[in-house]
């Protein structure tokens, strides 16, 4: 309203110049330059009260700058300047194997671990990033027995100083759904039920904003490259396992009480990669092919995030 008030008053603004104010109502005030306080100058002054008296006034006399809004009284907050522009060379991403040799993660419904799926694409999405000029980012590797393990990846980011933190996972499902076959003479199990990506949250990380829109264009991304994500976590059939879904065409899902997302000191996210228990996606998820569309999709969203649309949401 205070905005509009001041166009208003300005009337005599010309329409090239108008656009901009249009501008203002569609950003984020962090994004509009703070105009220095105080007086108007004398040469603007000069200029509004030649508006007045001459009715006919030329075009450049009627170019009044939308600087002139200056002395208006606007909350201190619009004048808020936006975070320093993200440096590829300079954002530090940790890439988060999740699980370790001792505690493997889920069991695939061939048998091989989920901690050696996490490491193959983990490894893929070092190399993607790095290639596309983001040399500070890390693969993390933990050792040790579960919880214990995931307060050491939480205290390693911590000290790395990250600024994004990336879990990378793949995913099964509660053993209420599980079925039994065999794979080369071995008992296994598996669920063909359900299959897709998902990316977890938590609202209690301290960096919540940028942690859900870094997970948004994960979701995206994994989207665009024309993957589906897990639904099944929104369904009461899941029993403690559903989770709030926070965005229903991309697949970000809502998980507080995951240890890596709300104990980092940094925006987190969690990505299930895709279902290892699903027979048909396992093979899938195997593939390079896969691998490099998952880390191609990982890749955009970081550049994304790196643009300077994203520096809004809080310093790097």
């Amino acid at each position: 309203m205070i905005f509009a008030m001041a166009a208003m008053v300005l009337l005599p603004i010309e329409v090239s110049d108008a656009g901009w104010l249009s501008d203002v109502f569609k950003g984020s005030p962090k994004e509009a330059k703070a105009p220095k306080q105080g007086k108007p100058s004398k040469h603007v002054t000069s200029r509004k009260r030649a508006a007045l008296t001459k009715p006919a006034a030329s075009p450049k006399r009627r170019t009044i700058r939308l600087a002139a809004l200056g002395p208006v009284g606007l909350p201190s907050a619009a004048f808020k300047p936006a975070a320093p522009l993200c440096d590829p060379s300079k954002l530090r991403v940790v890439l988060d194997v999740g699980h370790t040799v001792e505690s493997e993660g889920a069991i695939s419904a061939r048998n091989v671990p989920e901690f050696v799926f996490n490491l193959h694409l983990a490894k893929r999405i070092e190399e993607k990033l790095k290639a596309e000029g983001f040399a500070e980012t890390k693969l993390l590797l933990t050792e040790g027995k579960a919880k214990h393990s995931l307060f050491k990846r939480v205290a390693a980011a911590n000290d790395l100083r990250a600024d994004l933190f990336l879990s990378i996972h793949h995913d099964s499902v509660p053993n209420k759904f599980l079925e039994d076959w065999e794979f080369e003479g071995k008992k296994s199990h598996f669920s063909d039920r359900f299959s897709g990506y998902s990316v977890f949250v938590s609202r209690s990380n301290p960096d919540f904003k940028t942690s859900f829109a870094f997970a948004e264009l994960i979701a995206k991304e994994m989207k665009a490259q024309g993957l589906d994500y897990a639904r099944q976590y929104s369904q009461p059939i899941m029993g403690r396992y559903q989770r709030e879904l926070l965005n229903k065409e991309t697949g970000v899902y809502r998980y507080d009480e995951l240890i890596v997302l709300r104990k980092t000191r940094m925006a987190a996210v969690l990505l299930e990669a895709g279902s290892i228990i699903n027979r048909d996606e396992e093979l899938r998820m195997s593939s390079p092919e896969r691998r490099d569309i998952i880390s191609s999709g990982v890749t955009a969203a970081v550049k994304a995030f790196c643009e300077p649309r994203w520096a809004m949401l809080g310093p790097l």
